[in-house]
C-alpha cells in the first residue's frame, strides 16, 4: 500500500492534484497520466503549439507541479501535430527590449530563468522527451533523460541569428552535448542540426517515424516504472547530474548577459528582411 501522509501527519497540507494542476493549465498544456507515467503535451487549441510570452509564464510552474506531486513518476513531454513549436517573433517582441519598463524586463529574464531552474532542479523522477517536428525552444527536450525525434525534427539555437546573445539555455544545452567549438559554430553561423545529425552528435537518444514517437516514450516509461522507485529516482539524479551543475555553474551568467545585451542594443525587434527569408519561416 502506498505511504499516505494525510494518514500519519497530523496538519499534513497536500499538493495540487493532477486534476487541478491539469485543468489549471490546459490552455497550454494537455496532460494525461495512467500508471505513475505522465503526458504533457504542447498545444495550441489542439493544435501545434505557438508560443507565446503567457505560456513562456507558465512553464516554470509546470514543471513544478509535476515534480511536486508525488503520483508522478515518469514524465514525457512531447508537443501537437507536425511541429514540436512554432510562434512568431516579431509579435513576441514587438518594439525594443530598452523601450520595455523595468519590471517588464524582470520579468521575462525570471520567466526564462525559472523556467531551466524548475526543469532541472524540479524535477525528481526520469524524463523523456519527444519532438515531433521542428520548432525553436528545444531546451527542456535536450535536457531529459532521453529524447526521441522525429525525422523532420531540428535543433538550433536563432538568437544570435536574430540579434540577441545565446542565453536563454538552448546554447547551453547544445555546449553541454556536442561541445563548445562545434556549438559556437552552429551558433555564429545560424545553422540547424536535423535530426539524423542530432542521433550521430548525441542530441537525440534514437529518430522515429513521427506515428511511432510517442509510442516509444511510452513503451520505455513502462519499461522504467517496472524498477523499484528509489531506483528510478536515483538513476534520474545520477543522469541528470551534468544538468544541474551547467545551470548552476553557467545558467545564471549566460542569462544576465542575453538581457543586458538586449536592453543595450535595442535588440529582440528582428529585421524585417529576415523575417522574409524562407529559412527564417521554416524556424516560426
Amino acid at each position: 500500500m502506498a505511504f499516505d501522509p494525510a494518514d500519519h501527519w497530523k496538519g499534513y497540507l497536500p499538493p495540487p492534484t493532477f486534476e487541478e494542476y491539469s485543468a489549471r493549465y490546459a490552455d497550454f498544456f494537455r496532460m494525461r497520466r495512467e500508471d505513475g507515467v505522465i503526458e504533457v503535451r504542447l498545444h495550441t487549441d489542439d493544435g501545434p503549439y505557438v508560443h507565446t510570452h503567457a505560456a513562456h509564464n507558465v512553464w516554470p510552474r509546470v514543471w513544478q507541479e509535476v515534480g511536486n506531486d508525488p503520483e508522478n513518476q515518469v514524465l514525457i513531454i512531447t508537443g501537437t501535430g507536425d511541429r514540436w513549436m512554432t510562434g512568431s517573433p516579431k509579435g513576441l517582441n514587438p518594439k525594443p527590449a530598452s523601450d520595455l519598463e523595468p519590471d517588464h524586463i524582470h520579468r521575462r529574464m525570471m520567466d526564462g530563468w525559472k523556467l531551466i531552474e524548475s526543469f532541472v532542479g524540479n524535477i525528481d523522477i526520469p524524463t523523456i522527451a519527444a519532438v515531433n517536428g521542428p520548432g525553436v525552444h528545444t531546451e527542456f527536450a535536450m535536457m531529459s533523460d532521453v529524447t526521441f525525434a522525429a525525422p523532420d525534427a531540428d535543433f538550433m539555437d536563432p538568437h544570435f541569428w536574430l540579434g540577441s546573445p545565446p542565453g536563454d539555455g538552448q546554447f547551453m544545452a547544445l555546449q553541454e552535448l556536442i561541445g563548445p567549438k562545434r556549438a559556437a559554430y552552429y551558433i555564429y553561423a545560424a545553422k540547424s542540426i536535423p535530426a539524423d545529425k542530432a542521433l550521430e552528435w548525441g542530441i537525440v537518444s534514437d529518430v522515429l517515424p513521427r506515428e511511432q514517437l510517442l509510442g516509444r516514450a511510452w513503451e520505455l516509461a513502462r519499461f522504467i516504472m517496472k524498477r523499484p522507485r528509489y531506483t528510478r529516482w536515483a538513476a534520474h539524479n545520477i543522469i541528470s547530474r551534468h544538468w544541474k551543475k551547467a545551470v548552476s555553474e553557467d545558467f545564471g551568467f549566460h542569462m544576465a548577459h542575453q538581457m543586458l545585451a538586449n536592453v543595450a542594443s535595442k535588440s529582440l525587434v528582428p529585421d524585417p528582411e529576415l523575417l522574409a527569408d524562407s529559412e527564417a519561416r521554416k524556424l516560426f
